[in-house]
């Protein structure tokens, strides 16, 4: 499969730079939003991006993502509308590469092979799905398959070698390393079990590893740089989103451009 990740990871290694993945929840503040928002933090040091499918039952999301999501839902919007801003965005020519990050409910209710069709024809280059098991993963690996869409599997330090194996056969794209057990959230340090975990996985991949939950500032994305190809930052870029605007009726006019640069410092000098 060869699509925008691997190119953009390709890319990365041959400058001997870690990639940048921020998360943003899809409708929060709202979906014209949500489109110039991917088109500044495209622009601004992106490697690739997150987009989050707000979802009413989540397990994994800490309390900021959670109430990103319930903000967002309370916007009437569905899977279909989301896929139409990926799809403007790519129409207004940016090229970084899009992952949706969903849980399974919201995309078997639009319908697998429907989904994987209209997740291609809009623009996406990969889907996350936070509570899909590899045991259980095979059937919507290969519908995406069909489609040269990735399939991102989560690994966590408490998974046992079989079954980072198993994840690692499943899965496409890149790895989402989990640098803890527990939910989402921003951290004032890490913890050793990340790069434990990144070692533990690339005895068994070839794909790129991005390490997440936790990742907070410039200094702990560069940390994660010595020893995975990417860091996720999502918790601390959805927080600043709700402190800027916390009323999602009335959002600054400056607000792209301010969280945008807010995602830029995340970067390292």
């Amino acid at each position: 499969m060869s699509n925008r990740i691997n190119e953009i990871f390709n890319q990365l290694k041959s400058v001997n730079r870690g990639g940048f993945i921020p998360f943003i929840v899809a409708g929060d503040p709202n979906l014209k939003t949500t489109k110039n928002l991917i088109l500044e933090i495209a622009k601004n040091g992106a490697s690739v991006i997150e987009l989050g499918v707000p979802f009413s039952d989540p397990v994994a999301d800490g309390v900021t993502i959670q109430a990103s999501a319930e903000r967002a839902l309370r916007n009437p919007f569905s899977v279909n509308d989301i896929l139409g801003v990926v799809k403007e965005v790519r129409e207004s020519g940016c090229h970084t590469p899009i992952i949706l990050f969903s849980y399974f409910n919201p995309i078997l209710q639009f319908g697998l092979e429907k989904f994987a069709g209209e997740a291609v024809k809009a623009g996406v280059d990969g889907v996350l799905i936070t509570d899909l098991v590899p045991e259980e993963a095979e059937e919507f690996r290969w519908i995406l398959a069909k489609q040269e869409l990735a399939l991102i599997m989560l690994a966590a330090p408490t998974s046992s070698d079989e079954r980072l194996q198993k994840i690692c056969k499943k899965a496409s794209g890149f790895i989402y390393a989990v640098s803890r057990a527990g939910v989402t959230g921003a951290r004032s340090s890490l913890s050793s079990d990340a790069e434990n975990l990144v070692k533990r996985l690339r005895k068994f991949t070839d794909l790129p590893i991005a390490v997440g939950f936790g990742i907070s500032n410039a200094e702990q994305v560069a940390e994660t740089w010595k020893y995975a190809d990417a860091a996720v930052v999502g918790s601390a870029i959805v927080a600043e989103i709700m402190r800027i605007a916390p009323d999602a009726d009335n959002v600054p006019t400056d607000f792209v451009e301010k969280i945008s640069e807010f995602s830029k410092k995340l970067l390292p000098k």
